[in-house]
């Protein structure tokens, strides 16, 4: 089992996916406590992978394709949001 915690602004660390079938426990801000699959917090990761990449140009893996210049290496996500009762 892994243990998360959830940081002041909704977020907890994640840089790359979780095995699908882990269990994870999140403990939240307001000291409930959740038990999710490792799917589950992939999905969320790669939604909230889609909307920075979105919103930041870039396509679907991640490169943007406007003409060369200086590149930003830093195309990747940290954090992802998550709340009580999110899968369900």
């Amino acid at each position: 089992m892994i243990t998360l915690q959830q940081d002041a602004d909704g977020f907890v660390r994640m840089n790359r996916h979780y095995p699908a079938s882990v269990r994870i426990r999140i403990a939240f801000n307001d000291g409930s406590t959740g038990e999710f699959s490792g799917r589950v917090l992939n999905n969320a990761y790669d939604a909230a992978l889609a909307d920075f990449r979105a919103q930041n140009g870039l396509d679907a893996k991640g490169f943007n394709r406007t003409p060369a210049g200086r590149t930003n290496s830093g195309n990747k996500l940290d954090f992802v949001p998550v709340h009580p009762g999110m899968g369900e």
